[in-house]
């Protein structure tokens, strides 16, 4: 009797396995899993989180697609976002990075002031930057009209809004400075001496080889770059709302996207209509656009040959 209780060295081996592996089993059950299948569960149903739900099919699908009319909107300036800052973001944090390295003297002073401007809280950073780019008040229009440049209305203009915004994530670009400089610092220096031998210059030295070197830490800063733009809320929601001028108290509800929905982003929306208007279904039929498009592009990223990544021979 007691040999047959006794588990073999696999079922042992398979059991520690999964005991080490419980932490993670449970943190994605809970925080992953469970969200995702809730949020397709009720992707179908009239839910108003007060009442029971109540299965409607696909008539949460229909609405956003078809009679949304702020979806189109709010779909495109989230894709603009991601495109241009991403890539923006990715160039200049690169660009500081081989800057910072390269610099002999003063480098610790100049790491530390591009660094500080990440560290500032979101809303408190948008804040002052609205206030510094406001088209009547703000030193920046000041000084451009000092210079005989008639400056842009910045946030209040819907042509200039989202540029705006992607002037605010290059301030605080800090930290992908940093990471790009831990992986500059990392290329072996026996290959620029090499290439130095060979009679390389600094293009083709950065070609041959820091690129390559970093393209992992690239990959990683595109890809988490990507799913945090995905998710843009906070700045964008207090830039429109501080911009126009709408003072916000308690009880006051927030029409996000000022001016005229340019910086209405999809996360703005599945808030509006999840937690204003108690449209839990359509809430939740956005939440998983954004999930699809996330993973869409994460995927075609990270596929060897087709993405940044170079394929393995």
């Amino acid at each position: 009797m007691a040999r047959s209780l006794t588990l073999s060295r696999p079922a042992r081996r398979r059991l520690r396995t999964l005991g080490f592996l419980s932490p993670w089993l449970v943190g994605f059950s809970v925080f992953f899993a469970y969200p995702l299948i809730a949020t397709v569960y009720f992707s179908f149903m009239h839910y108003n989180q007060i009442k029971e739900p109540t299965f409607v099919g696909l008539r949460n699908w229909t609405y956003v697609f078809d009679q949304m009319p702020l979806f189109g909107p709010a779909l495109w300036n989230t894709l603009w976002l991601v495109v241009i800052m991403v890539a923006l973001r990715v160039v200049f944090g690169l660009s500081l990075g081989l800057l910072i390295t390269k610099i002999k003297t003063g480098a610790g002073f100049f790491r530390t002031a591009f660094y500080i401007p990440y560290l500032a809280p979101p809303v408190a950073a948008t804040v002052a930057f609205v206030f510094l780019l406001n088209p009547g008040t703000g030193p920046v229009n000041e000084i451009l009209g000092a210079m005989g440049i008639s400056g842009p209305n910045w946030f209040n203009d819907p042509d200039t809004a989202k540029p705006s915004l992607v002037l605010l994530s290059l301030w605080g670009i800090g930290d992908l400075m940093v990471i790009f400089m831990a992986a500059l610092l990392d290329v072996p220096k026996e290959q620029y001496e090499a290439a130095e031998l060979d009679g390389a210059g600094a293009w083709a030295k950065f070609r041959y080889v820091t690129w390559p070197s970093i393209t992992p830490i690239v990959m990683f800063a595109v890809v988490t770059g990507v799913v945090q733009t995905m998710q843009y809320y906070t700045q964008a929601l207090v830039a429109g709302k501080v911009a126009s001028g709408v003072s916000i108290g308690p009880g006051s509800v927030i029409q996000p996207g000022y001016p005229e929905h340019s910086t209405l982003t999809v996360p703005q929306l599945v808030y509006s209509m999840g937690f204003q208007n108690f449209n839990t279904g359509a809430a939740c039929v956005l939440s998983l656009v954004l999930f699809a498009i996330a993973m869409a592009v994460t995927m075609l990223l990270m596929r060897k040959r087709s993405g940044l990544l170079a394929a393995e021979d």
